[in-house]
């Protein structure tokens, strides 16, 4: 085996995590009102907590929903994640639902809302989009590897394969590369995943569940070594979890919501937001670019940057940084960029149809490496594998 040179860990969480059943009403919203008027203007925050749920936030949109419709929006979204059951003192049947949603502010509507001309941006700010050719779906291999854990601990709690589990979880991975950038192992696996009461006593069968029906399934089995530590629930019961053992609130998984802290990241955060809001759209967009590079082999890794100012169509600055794995120069993969990718607001919007696009599922299963979203496209490569020299 390869000397170990760095260990670098990521995170993800399940449905039934507070936080991200907050990201996930949040988005269910959104779906709702672009189902009705797709040029809606939504910023849908939520939180939750003990039998309690409150969204807050514009929107504006020509979409007929009244304060019942999204009543029933977020109770049977709470259902659908598995918050059935009035023992989970979270219960889509008969928690407390406040809706504070209102008008978007007339002031930074202005500057979206353009007329004839290129719709604005909604906002100012840096977005990050990232893309390694170290796992097939080009994302780095620890947010990989934690998120399919953690989605496949919901499948086996949806599908009853292990039915005491509750919806509450999270996964991290530490993962051990070489010196040239290659996974050589796993340092440390965690895993805790909420239960009913009948596995209080018995945490060892649990553990067996879990080393059986989701790591064995899930982990690559070559890069479990001797040294690999496992922790599963490793502070014992939990039983408790969910909105009624931490408030939840939309935003605060950005990281989880990205790369794993494996790149970096402007500090937006994407759920309840439409697309006119470069927080989101933009990001997508970074995405939709770095992965199309390194398909088409113009570099092994990439970061792109794109920033923007309020009102204003057109990128204040494009980056690209391909971390010295690129066949051209920085300057010319910037060139390359603008030539073959639309950045402003509605180019962005009109390339990955995002106006079409259901945004509940990002929230719950993952924003970037999932099959089938449109900015995980790599339609682009033949356009781009013309600027490598033979």
């Amino acid at each position: 085996m390869s000397e170990i040179y760095r260990t670098f860990t990521s995170e993800s969480v399940t449905q039934g995590h507070p936080d991200k059943v907050a990201d996930i009403i949040s988005d269910a919203i959104l779906d709702a009102y672009m189902a009705q008027d797709k040029n809606s203007h939504v910023a849908c925050e939520t939180c939750v907590t003990t039998d309690f749920c409150m969204v807050f936030g514009e929107i504006t949109s020509t979409a007929q929903l009244s304060d019942d419709d999204i009543e029933k929006i977020i109770r049977d979204t709470i259902i659908e994640i598995g918050y059935d059951n009035p023992d989970l003192e979270f219960d889509g049947h008969k928690c407390e639902v406040v809706n504070m949603l209102h008008s978007q502010s007339p002031d930074i509507n202005q500057g979206v809302d353009r007329g004839e001309d290129e719709t604005g941006a909604g906002d100012q700010g840096m977005m990050f989009g990232y893309a390694t050719n170290e796992t097939d779906s080009l994302m780095p291999f620890p947010i990989d590897l934690a998120r399919k854990l953690t989605n496949k601990l919901t499948e086996l709690r949806e599908s009853g394969e292990i039915p005491y589990l509750r919806p509450d979880g999270k996964a991290q991975v530490s993962v051990n590369y070489d010196e040239k950038g290659n996974v050589i192992s796993l340092d440390a696996v965690v895993l805790s995943t909420q239960h009913d009461e009948s596995m209080s006593e018995n945490q060892e069968g649990l553990k067996e569940d879990i080393r059986e029906k989701l790591f064995k399934a899930v982990i690559p089995q070559e890069l479990m070594t001797e040294n690999t530590k496992e922790h599963i629930n490793p502070t014992g019961k939990f039983e408790i979890g969910g909105p009624h053992g931490d408030a939840g609130l939309t935003g605060r998984k950005i990281i989880v919501d990205t790369y794993g802290g494996y790149a970096r990241h402007g500090g937006g955060a994407f759920s309840g937001k439409d697309c006119t809001k470069v927080d989101r759209s933009a990001c997508y967009m970074a995405r939709y670019i770095a992965k199309n590079i390194v398909a088409s082999g113009l570099a092994e890794k990439c970061e792109i940057q794109l920033s923007y100012a309020i009102g204003v169509a057109e990128p204040t600055s494009v980056m690209v940084d391909t971390f010295g794995t690129g066949v051209e120069t920085t300057k010319k993969m910037e060139e390359i960029v603008r030539e073959n990718f639309r950045l402003t607001p509605d180019g962005i919007i009109e390339t990955l149809g995002l106006r079409d696009t259901q945004y509940k599922q990002t929230a719950k299963y993952g924003h970037f490496g999932i099959e089938g979203l449109p900015w995980e496209k790599t339609d682009k490569v033949e356009d781009l594998k013309k600027y490598i020299k033979q």
